[in-house]
């Protein structure tokens, strides 16, 4: 599973289910063992994480930031005083999670596994370019279409801290070759891994230029079982 969703997240989507890999995390920033014990951690510093926060506060934009607030991998969720139509929106998806910490001085915490801006895409793209201008190879600067509701996600993460880096710790941890590996996805932070893998496979309500990067586009969706269907074409296996 390789998810921008946080371990709390993820765990719980997987409640039953029984996979003998680790878990990418939040992007990349966390790889998880099935036990549940950190195979990788890539986070920011808070001297950096600051000084992100700083360069979007210039641009009048306040951040979400998600940090490991302990070491049993538990997450904490910052919030900003100062939210746009789109932070609120998404928010509402988080009323009874315990993670959420309002964060109304715009701080970041020691270790951040991503700090997250999301609105219209012109300020979105203003940001990204500062950022990326100010920081270089310090960071790693994501900006994505939010493919459902509307909107632009800008995610900050450490330099390996996406998908495509923690693919590589999947790959060590399981003594595999990265040629072995078939990866699924949607999304911009899903490029990464289909550069490295072997073998690259867009649902078919992928964006755009996740399926021009893809070996295959699958005929379905993710919301008609598009992953599970060809996993039971190609490997003989009895999925539900």
């Amino acid at each position: 599973m390789a998810t921008a969703r946080s371990y709390t997240k993820a765990r719980a989507l997987l409640e039953g289910l029984r996979i003998d890999a680790p878990m990418i995390l939040l992007d990349g920033a966390m790889v998880v063992s099935p036990e549940g014990e950190a195979v990788a951690l890539h986070t920011l510093d808070k001297e950096t994480g600051d000084a992100v926060v700083e360069r979007g506060l210039q641009h009048g934009i306040d951040p979400f930031v998600i940090g490991l607030k302990d070491t049993s991998l538990n997450e904490s969720f910052l919030y900003p005083g100062r939210l746009n139509a789109q932070q609120k929106e998404v928010l509402k998806g988080y009323c009874d999670d315990p993670r959420l910490q309002f964060n109304p001085d715009n701080s970041t915490m020691p270790r951040n596994l991503k700090i997250v801006y999301f609105g219209e895409e012109a300020p979105m793209r203003a940001l990204w370019e500062d950022l990326q201008n100010c920081f270089g190879e310090a960071i790693e600067c994501k900006l994505s279409p939010e493919k459902y509701g509307g909107g632009y996600f800008l995610t900050i993460l450490h330099p390996r801290g996406d998908k495509a880096h923690a693919l590589e710790d999947v790959a060590t941890w399981l003594q595999r070759e990265m040629e072995e590996m078939t990866v699924f996805g949607d999304s911009i932070n899903d490029l990464g891994m289909f550069a490295r893998a072997g073998t690259a496979v867009a649902v078919a309500n992928a964006l755009e230029p996740v399926k021009a990067r893809a070996d295959i586009v699958l005929p379905h969706t993710n919301d008609e079982d598009g992953v599970a269907k060809y996993l039971a074409a190609h490997h003989h296996a009895d999925i539900v």
